[in-house]
């Protein structure tokens, strides 16, 4: 992971940490060998960006990786290792816009790496459940980090997005995690 954020900053591309890393940072830990990375690069920067893993230590094809950020899909890298960095491309939504401006800085691993909000964490984890026809890892993981986060949670923004995103059903099969 380290490699990956400092070659996000080599390659001057913006990016926010999301998914199961982060809301182990925000709510309770677990295993995950995946690395969930919004970013926003243009082609010259995606490819400063890769050129940093050598394919003898890891496996990406830049091409498929330039289409994907041209059409706002998900492209990986995998090391030799069987870890895999998801990266997504920041894309136009509101939503998406949102949550990227929202991000912040939060030491991990001795460096300072861009995280999304508890609050961002939390709404992404409910649309990955609904996403995956409910998925109750997802569930378990939003309401982790809502229950250490609760106390700094922007209300008022979370039910927001809850409704925005139809998001309703899947908050309240949340609950059932709280403790």
């Amino acid at each position: 992971m380290i490699q990956v954020i400092e070659a996000l900053a080599l390659s001057a591309s913006e990016y926010m940490l999301t998914g199961s890393l982060v809301s182990s940072m925000q709510g309770e830990p677990r295993a995950t060998h995946d690395i969930d990375i919004v970013v926003m690069a243009t082609p010259e920067s995606l490819k400063m960006f890769l050129s940093n893993f050598s394919p003898d230590d890891y496996y990406y094809n830049e091409d498929v990786a330039l289409r994907a950020m041209d059409s706002g899909a998900m492209f990986n890298i995998i090391s030799n290792t069987g870890d895999k960095v998801d990266i997504w491309p920041l894309t136009g939504s509101e939503f998406d816009q949102t949550r990227f401006s929202r991000k912040h800085q939060v030491e991990f691993f001795g460096m300072q790496m861009n995280v999304s909000s508890p609050e961002d964490t939390i709404l992404m984890k409910l649309l990955w459940s609904k996403r995956s026809g409910g998925s109750e890892k997802q569930l378990f993981d939003a309401a982790k980090v809502y229950e250490m986060q609760e106390d700094i949670l922007d209300g008022e923004y979370l039910s927001s997005w809850i409704e925005k995103l139809g998001l309703e059903e899947r908050f309240a099969a949340m609950q059932k995690f709280l403790s």
